[in-house]
């Protein structure tokens, strides 16, 4: 999607959320949007007012807990150089999508200008190294953060130690920390069982795709699979969704 912040997550997705959320343990969303864009694109009976679902945005960097946005205080130092680096971008490549993740992290988007990806990949890597910042691989994009021992493995490596069984489902390069989680839980006992998903799409990293336990065909295949999970879990049929591959 050219635009990220018009992103949105299916109706049908959501709809399985609220089905899930507070009867099966735990239920997150663990992304790399900020906290902010979640709570605008999630209904907040979904997590608002002890509702159930957990939501971690920017890799880990920022959670809502207790209805408050709370941020991992290791950002503060980098917000400068994280600033720095997006007023460059723009004034370097003018046609690159630079998305202000608020003022935590920024994502340099070449899907707009495809024939030019080596060169705003080059760029990205480039300011990352001029403000010391880290440059995590996106889809058609590389993310400028801070250097802190933060991502979706160690979120998922937090919230599922001690469950019985986990699943996660991703559709990028960052997904792989959460797959490599899971496989560490299980590996230490602290994890019975774990189902890696991947989102297939055009854009999904071969990575992804290999390691995962199981694959479904974009978000309507997903919303299908936590369509099903619902169901097992309420013990009623569901007949709205297809059934993933």
């Amino acid at each position: 999607m050219a635009d990220p912040d018009a992103a949105r997550a299916l109706p049908e997705s959501v709809a399985a959320l609220g089905r899930l959320a507070g009867r099966i343990g735990l239920v997150a969303v663990v992304s790399g949007r900020p906290v902010a864009f979640l709570r605008a694109v999630l209904p907040e009976t979904l997590f608002g007012g002890g509702a159930g679902l957990v939501l971690v945005g920017q890799h880990g960097l920022e959670r809502l807990e207790g209805g408050r946005r709370e941020v991992d205080p290791r950002v503060e130092p980098w917000r400068a150089a994280v600033a720095a680096a997006a007023r460059e971008a723009e004034a370097e490549l003018p046609d690159l999508v630079v998305e202000r993740k608020g003022d935590i992290a920024v994502n340099l988007h070449w899907r707009t200008i495809p024939g030019r990806a080596a060169e705003a990949e080059a760029l990205g890597w480039r300011l990352a190294g001029r403000h010391g910042l880290e440059a995590l691989p996106m889809r058609m994009a590389v993310e400028l953060r801070p250097p802190i021992p933060v991502d979706k493995g160690t979120v998922v490596e937090e919230l599922a130690a001690g469950c019985h069984a986990a699943l996660f489902a991703g559709d990028d390069h960052g997904d792989l920390a959460a797959f490599a989680a899971l496989d560490r839980l299980v590996a230490g006992g602290r994890l019975d069982h774990a189902v890696r998903v991947a989102v297939r799409s055009g854009e999904a990293p071969m990575a992804l795709l290999e390691a995962a336990d199981h694959q479904v065909d974009g978000p309507t295949g997903l919303a299908a699979l936590l369509a099903r999970i619902a169901d097992a879990a309420s013990g009623s049929p569901h007949t709205g969704s297809p059934s993933p591959t």
